[in-house]
């Protein structure tokens, strides 16, 4: 069981999993952050509650076409990750993996035209033979890329399912951007200011102050997707 399974006392709290309902709970694939991203089996199960056993969730991904990021899913192991996108086809449904201010990860419903697209936090970049750039992307992804254009920080609008950059999202004053981690998780706002200590973020009702790496741009003076 240890293989296929993890504890439910040690999955991480972003997770919508009662830790004292079960001892065991499905371990995912490698790839992405465990704590901003979860099996698409807990997607249905525990969030959609569209199934109840693992069973169920083996036979709606077998025999309907389940969609994450554009691209069909069949283990229930796959992981959905933060700003992943879920498509159900034969239903016209369409939602976006995000995290609240409880620190727990969510879907919620988006428009079938904004499902066509992904933002990607720029988390590297690399200087390859040739001329040629590689940007690491937040998902895990590297892309390699003609222009270098991009810088750490930034965040990249993709296209899906193709995956091609669409546009730049510039890390810099004014920009819009949404908090992944830290004590204001979850909430959005207009970037005010910049330093080397610490970022400041103006929402509707307040300031604060924020690291660098928990500021995810998510548009240039308003978001490009839905947040709420």
């Amino acid at each position: 069981m240890g293989k296929k399974h993890m504890k439910t006392l040690t999955v991480p709290v972003s997770w919508p999993v009662k830790r004292k309902s079960s001892r065991f709970t499905l371990r995912p694939n490698p790839g992405k952050s465990f704590e901003l991203s979860m099996p698409i089996a807990l997607v249905f199960k525990n969030l959609l509650r569209y199934a109840k056993t693992m069973k169920e969730v083996k036979t709606i991904l077998m025999d309907k076409e389940i969609l994450v990021d554009g691209k069909r899913v069949k283990k229930p192991k796959q992981l959905v990750g933060l700003m992943d996108t879920v498509t159900i086809p034969i239903s016209n449904e369409n939602y976006r993996m995000l995290i609240k201010k409880s620190k727990k990860l969510y879907i919620t419903e988006i428009s079938k035209e904004e499902a066509k697209i992904k933002i990607c936090k720029i988390t590297g970049k690399t200087l390859l033979k040739k001329g040629q750039v590689q940007i690491n992307l937040f998902d895990g992804r590297n892309v390699l890329v003609k222009k270098d254009e991009f810088k750490v920080g930034d965040s990249v609008i993709l296209s899906l399912p193709d995956q091609k950059i669409k546009s730049i999202l510039k890390f810099e004053k004014g920009a819009y951007a949404f908090m992944i981690g830290g004590s204001h998780v979850g909430e959005h706002g207009i970037i005010e200011k910049i330093d080397e200590r610490a970022i400041i973020i103006k929402t509707k009702e307040d300031s604060f102050e924020t690291p660098k790496s928990t500021v995810f741009v998510v548009g240039k003076s308003k978001s490009e997707i839905k947040l709420d």
